[in-house]
């Protein structure tokens, strides 16, 4: 195409690039999107999206396995991963179609391309300039490696290369245990592989508030997924039937496969940033809370800017620079009130702050309270472990919502509610929860929380 001009021109199309192009485009600017692979991005066609649904035809397994309990006579056969695979990408099209017809018909103007920042309001794509009275840089993010730790796709693979197996590994080692690798871990485990968990933190999901860590490990234990705390990874050689994988100490682990999952790193390499002086660190790029980087008109949201990286922080960013771009004034996103989820199995899901952090900041002020599940009638109909943690001041709103248990992910939209709208026990105890539901769990923490407890010991 021509040299074109837009009011607003966006480089990447995943969560947080398509997210600010179809509402710029919605507030009635010119709107340019700028990709080099598909729109939706690593989210949706390597990430959230494909994940989830291996997860869920692991949770179809591990309910063929277990049917016996609910007195349903059924056998697990096997798993067939190019029909789990059809399943997965089958879902990922319908959405990548939807997508697509949905950007068309914005009139949003979609340039195919590696895009480079070639001047602060301008990106050339394949030799043509493309301007922008504003320009949101939005280019993701790729799965970090170690020094030394080369990645074959076959025998030592990242996420993507996992995502592509045509086949349950015996055995697998995943190297990283985050999100993404206890996500991961509880898939293959549920296929009926081998698989234990490297980890140079003290805990899984470190992230988390620590009662969440412990339980999700009491968890895997019990599922024997074996992981490793605190064991820091020193190297990795290939043999005739995987990899042996090496960790401080000297003790040497075996198996098929080795999953790098060790975060993941931005996607700003060669683009062009720096060299028009934009402010980097570590390769991300610095914006403020209004996501306004130091160069004026240009803006970055998603993975790119230290934080969560996240695909609903970045489609929630990306709205909000095309509010802010229109003059609608909006209110920054808040980090902590952004809702976090990890969809194993169990789940672990969170929103503000944890315990810790909590009383790093107000001290003796902070109070909590953890409902078991096994007072919740849904959880018991599914079988599932888990509490809804509150934390919370003493006459004061909610300061964080941790927590466990399977379908708990599906309960985090009231709970980031509570915590946002800066919530007391007290406003949140006299709502109605319907019965049975696990949703009636996050009532059950709010009674106890305002001191009136009634399935919870006092």
């Amino acid at each position: 195409m021509a040299d074109a001009e837009f009011d607003v021109l966006v480089l990447g199309a995943g969560s947080g690039g398509y997210a600010c192009a179809l509402r710029a485009a919605q507030l009635g600017l010119k709107v340019g999107l700028v990709e080099k692979g598909n729109l939706g991005g690593t989210c949706l066609h390597v990430g959230c999206i494909p994940t989830k649904a291996l997860l869920h035809a692991a949770e179809v397994a591990d309910s063929a396995r277990e049917a016996a309990q609910f007195g349903v006579n059924a056998t697990l056969e096997g798993v067939d991963m190019p029909g789990v695979n059809a399943y997965k990408d089958k879902v990922v099209e319908r959405l990548f179609k939807g997508l697509t017809g949905l950007i068309k018909s914005r009139g949003i103007t979609v340039i195919e391309g590696t895009g480079t920042l070639t001047g602060p309001r301008t990106v050339t794509v394949d030799g043509t300039e493309h301007t922008g009275t504003h320009v949101v840089l939005a280019s993701g993010s790729y799965s970090r490696t170690l020094p030394g730790l080369e990645v074959d796709g076959t025998r030592v693979m990242t996420s993507e290369h996992a995502l592509r197996l045509d086949h349950v590994p015996a055995s697998a080692i995943v190297l990283g245990g985050g999100v993404i690798g206890c996500e991961f871990a509880s898939v293959w485990k549920s296929f009926g592989a081998d698989v234990t968990i490297i980890e140079a933190l003290p805990r899984l999901v470190a992230g988390e508030d620590e009662a969440s860590s412990k339980a999700l490990e009491r968890a895997f234990r019990k599922r024997r997924i074996s992981f490793l705390t605190g064991t820091p990874f020193q190297s990795v050689k290939t043999t005739d039937t995987g990899v042996a994988v090496t960790v401080e100490g000297g003790d040497v682990i075996e198996a098929e496969v080795l999953l790098v999952a060790v975060g993941r790193g931005p996607s700003t390499d060669g683009l062009g940033y720096a060299e028009r002086g934009i402010a980097m660190e570590r390769g991300f790029v610095l914006a403020d809370e209004r996501c306004r980087t130091n160069v004026e008109g240009v803006y970055a949201v998603g993975d790119i800017v230290p934080g969560l990286q996240l695909a609903h922080r970045g489609f929630q960013q990306g709205i909000f620079v095309a509010e802010d771009i229109a003059g609608l004034d909006p209110r920054p996103v808040d980090e902590a009130g952004i809702p976090r989820v990890t969809y194993s199995h169990p789940e672990v899901a969170s929103v503000g702050l944890d315990e810790a952090r909590a009383r790093e900041l107000h001290g003796d002020d902070v109070t909590t309270i953890t409902y078991d599940l096994g007072g919740n009638g849904k959880s018991q109909i599914l079988q599932t472990q888990g509490f809804v943690k509150l934390v919370g001041l003493k006459e004061g709103p909610v300061l964080g919502v941790h927590m466990v248990g399977d379908r708990v992910g599906e309960l985090i939209g009231e709970a980031q509610l509570i915590y946002n709208w800066e919530a007391h026990a007290e406003d949140v105890a006299p709502l109605v929860h319907a019965h049975p539901t696990q949703n009636e769990a996050l009532g059950e923490a709010h009674l106890a929380l305002a001191g009136k407890p009634l399935h919870a010991h006092s």
